[in-house]
């Protein structure tokens, strides 16, 4: 299935008609991918450390916050325009990339929004060279294998995320942000799962921890899975860190 379109537009020569994956192991710079969800009125606060700090790939789409209102102040992803900003970085650089946009931000700021990481295990090459100088070397270069939380990416037919994320909720989660979508599935698979892929859908994501995951997966498969009025896919990504905007600390829980 396809959700987005080709992030990346590649000029392709007579030289070279296919672009392979480069896994990201030794020597090869190991990469995260940032997520900032922030109110809608700050991502252009944020492109301009992006572009302070040369940061070299980086996109947003426009969603909407799900969240209760008890944490609202707290993540600032409840009920309004969100800008879900993704840019690549190296481990190394990330901590002072946060702290710069908290700075650009301003401290202490209830509702600002929240970045997390999720470790890359391969990219296309092309992409890769812009990393090629970071010193791979410096402390913090590699994953830590230990991911207390947990990015659960969701993708339904429009028209369903009230009812989704009210399942989500009583399964544990706090909150999710959805975004505008365009389904499209080959005849095949359609065929084979039982399908009809509406092209209306909403991408749900929801951070959460990783003990609450397996619940808050098995009540949404129940619940708005393939065979269901949702037509729901649910896959699961680690996250290494999570980080508040509005407060200088980390995210435990």
């Amino acid at each position: 299935m396809k959700f987005f379109p080709n992030v990346f537009n590649l000029k392709q020569n007579k030289h070279t008609q296919q672009i392979p994956l480069t896994k990201t192991t030794k020597p090869v710079p190991t990469l995260s991918l940032l997520f900032f969800i922030v109110e809608w009125a700050l991502f252009n606060l944020i492109f301009s450390v992006f572009d302070e700090e040369k940061v070299p790939v980086y996109f947003t789409n426009k969603g909407r916050g799900t969240a209760t209102s008890d944490i609202l102040d707290l993540l600032g992803i409840g009920a309004s325009d969100k800008a879900v900003i993704t840019c690549l970085e190296h481990p190394t650089k990330i901590p002072e990339l946060i702290k710069k946009v908290q700075k650009k931000i301003g401290g202490n700021r209830p509702g600002a929004g929240i970045v997390f990481t999720v470790p890359l295990s391969a990219i296309n090459s092309p992409i890769l060279q812009a990393f090629k100088q970071v010193d791979i070397n410096k402390t913090g270069g590699e994953h830590s294998g230990n991911f207390p939380h947990a990015l659960l990416y969701s993708v339904i037919n429009k028209g369903y995320s009230d009812d989704f994320m009210n399942t989500a909720r009583k399964a544990g989660a706090s909150g999710g942000t959805i975004i505008n979508a365009r389904g499209k599935a080959h005849d095949g698979a359609a065929r084979f799962f039982g399908i009809f892929v509406q092209e209306e859908r909403e991408v749900i994501l929801i951070l959460t921890s990783r003990d609450k995951k397996k619940a808050i997966m098995q009540a949404i498969s129940e619940n708005h899975g393939l065979d269901s009025k949702a037509q729901g896919i649910i896959l699961s990504m680690p996250v290494d860190k999570a980080v508040s905007l509005s407060f200088v600390q980390e995210i435990n829980s």
